[in-house]
């Protein structure tokens, strides 16, 4: 009888177990501007209590009078996004404990729960900011052992605590953003593997409901993806990496104040090294630049222009760079599903012209990105609803918008 007990119990675990799978993700946006980057006072420590409101973090690059009004999150349910990646500072919980950290959690509770309130899902993206250096992601680079690493292990314990209470079918955990381990912890050092197999570990022991979105190291791309092995797997786990490939067209901008760098094409071959070139010349002339800055100018940009034609990148490149990350999945028997595109986008050309891809580039790469993901059932996150550097679906400028174009190119109303 006790043989039979036994045997049932185990049948029972085993089909809980295959039921079981992360909270469902299909289409989101990176917000950023509200609960990242915390307000610091003139000596240099947080202004507490932390964070920003709401209707701070709409304000902060413009008028609030450019909002429509109403519910913001609902309106980001409305355009067919199903969750947000909320990026949120843990500098004010590194520097905080006993009531004061419960304090930063209840104001992180409530945002999160203002969101799910809209019908929108959150991945609680833990993302380390340089503003207050002793609470920075430099903090977690001294070593899987170091005592940065054990700190902020213990406070990604008690924001999983908070997360718990909202509801594990509402929210997911990412304890770490694009950790700088180079190169790719293929070194031997094996400190990632170790930091992310132990703070698996630490949230497991607080929930096994909760979902948990994991990374590599080497800024969390794809290549510190196919270093990390996932010894520590369960099926509510989602393997993130972010696509910035090639950095050279997504990020175009330049190293200095006056100069340019701008108008590379996606893909290579739709243009020409030479007409980059001429194109840049122009928008060069056009914003009043001498004859020798802009000669200066072109000796630094013709090597990048160069570089990236000789690379050909187009469509074949990003399908190998997708092809690498479900080979790494597939090797390890997770489903491509259970991937996660956490952050992808490009610049887009500035007014003046000095950053940034042309428009219809910046489309067609957002679409092809976009498919690609989808092809295998990848969830993603662009990146992100509203800012004014470049990478935004509210437009910068006038009402606040979402993109049209933009919205196409990710397959939305």
């Amino acid at each position: 009888m006790k043989r039979v007990v036994c045997v049932l119990a185990w049948v029972l675990a085993m089909a809980v177990a295959a039921e079981a799978a992360p909270i469902r993700l299909e289409r989101g946006v990176g917000v950023h501007e509200w609960l990242n980057w915390s307000p610091v006072g003139k000596d240099g420590s947080y202004i507490w209590p932390p964070y920003r409101s709401e209707q701070e973090w709409l304000a902060g690059q413009r008028p609030l009078t450019d909002w429509p009004g109403g519910d913001e999150f609902a309106r980001i349910r409305s355009m067919g996004f199903d969750f947000i990646r909320l990026s949120v500072d843990p500098g004010p919980l590194l520097a905080s404990e006993g009531a004061k950290r419960e304090q930063a959690l209840d104001i992180l509770a409530a945002a999160v729960e203002r969101v799910t309130s809209a019908g929108l899902k959150v991945v609680f993206d833990l993302h380390g900011v340089t503003q207050v250096p002793a609470y920075g992601m430099e903090m977690i680079y001294g070593g899987a052992d170091s005592e940065g690493v054990a700190r902020y292990r213990e406070m990604v314990v008690a924001v999983a605590t908070m997360l718990v209470k909202i509801g594990a079918d509402k929210v997911a955990l990412e304890p770490y953003n694009e950790p700088a381990y180079y190169p790719c912890d293929s070194s031997g050092s094996d400190d990632w593997q170790r930091i992310m197999e132990g703070t698996v570990h630490d949230i497991r022991a607080v929930s096994s409901e909760l979902t948990i979105v994991a990374t590599g190291a080497c800024g969390g791309s794809i290549a510190g993806l196919a270093n990390l092995t996932p010894g520590f797997d369960d099926p509510n786990l989602y393997y993130s990496f972010h696509m910035y490939e090639p950095h050279s067209f997504t990020h175009q901008r330049p190293d200095k104040s006056n100069n340019f760098a701008s108008g590379l094409p996606w893909p290579a071959d739709s243009s020409t090294p030479e007409v980059v070139s001429e194109m840049l010349k122009a928008r060069m002339e056009a914003a009043g630049l001498s004859t020798v800055e802009q000669v200066m100018n072109m000796a630094t940009a013709r090597e990048t222009i160069a570089r990236y034609f000789e690379q050909d990148w187009g469509q074949s490149q990003l399908e190998a760079s997708f092809r690498q990350a479900v080979d790494w999945a597939e090797g390890h028997g997770i489903p491509s599903r259970r991937l996660f595109m956490g952050e992808f986008g490009v610049i887009l050309m500035s007014a003046d012209g000095r950053m940034g891809a042309l428009d219809a580039d910046r489309l067609r790469y957002l679409t092809a990105v976009r498919r690609q993901a989808e092809r295998f059932a990848i969830p993603w996150s662009v990146w992100e609803f509203s800012n004014p550097y470049g990478m935004t679906l509210i437009l910068p400028d006038g009402p606040a918008v979402p993109d049209p174009e933009m919205l196409q190119a990710l397959g939305l109303r």
